[in-house]
């Protein structure tokens, strides 16, 4: 495994570059741009399909088998609130959840990963951004309670209420709006808070407490569950986490 890794946390998108294990099969709850960097690459969809490719944007809740080739890849996640995943929604719905090779094939390595340091979609993919709707109020402040929830209590009946409404009705605005369910994005948003832990500190226990899992073995779990992968086999190798 490369010592080059690094992992890029910004407020509403992650990156990831460096070399990866063979994930199992696995769906997020934000969609995830793959970028193969020195070569192609493998994604396995449900019913036997498998492409290979040097790019691929896959939505939310999408299942798929990640195999990287041994080639040096970048993962591009977009929180789904955010307005490039808005706006790249529609497509992707109408598209069944994958496109492969959406982004702008470039000869220097290097300017492709100046790209994607500064997250700059617009350079990267092929599609021209429109303006996504303005995000429901009471999905926004949900989303605030979340990020800013560090004791892991907080369940969906509490911000529900806090909006007004039903704990059913609130779950399907939160889906309406989000393109995943409340409790999957709460998930997704603990592994996260995990991650953001270890650009100050180096133990993945640490980190598990800083997403607010009540252990390491809990952390273990959802994070495969989530990527498909075990946390050691990506955070263990990782040279850098930098929080933009």
């Amino acid at each position: 495994m490369s010592a080059t890794n690094t992992l890029t946390l910004g407020a509403n998108r992650a990156l990831y570059v460096g070399e990866l294990p063979a994930t199992g099969w696995h769906r997020h709850a934000a969609p995830v741009l793959l970028l193969g960097l020195s070569g192609r690459f493998a994604v396995h969809l449900a019913h036997g399909r498998t492409e290979t490719c040097h790019s691929a944007l896959i939505d939310t809740g999408v299942w798929h088998l990640f195999d990287p080739c041994g080639e040096r890849v970048a993962l591009v996640y977009l929180e789904p609130d955010c307005a490039e995943a808005r706006s790249l929604r529609p497509h992707l719905q109408r598209l069944g959840g994958v496109v492969f090779d959406p982004a702008v094939r470039t000869g220097a390595r290097s300017a492709m990963e100046a790209r994607l340091r500064s997250f700059d979609l617009q350079a990267l993919l092929h599609w021209r951004f429109e303006a996504a709707a303005e995000l429901d109020a009471r999905v926004l402040c949900s989303l605030q309670h979340l990020r800013m929830a560090r004791d892991g209590a907080l369940m969906r009946g509490q911000v529900a209420q806090a909006a007004h409404l039903s704990a059913s009705r609130f779950n399907h605005l939160f889906r309406e709006e989000m393109g995943v369910s409340f409790r999957s994005y709460r998930v997704w948003s603990q592994v996260r808070a995990a991650m953001a832990g270890l650009a100050t500190q180096t133990r993945l226990t640490d980190a598990a407490l800083h997403g607010a899992f009540s252990d390491s073995a809990h952390f273990s779990r959802t994070f495969r569950q989530t990527f498909g992968m075990t946390p050691s086999s990506v955070l263990k190798p990782l040279r850098e986490v930098t929080l933009v």
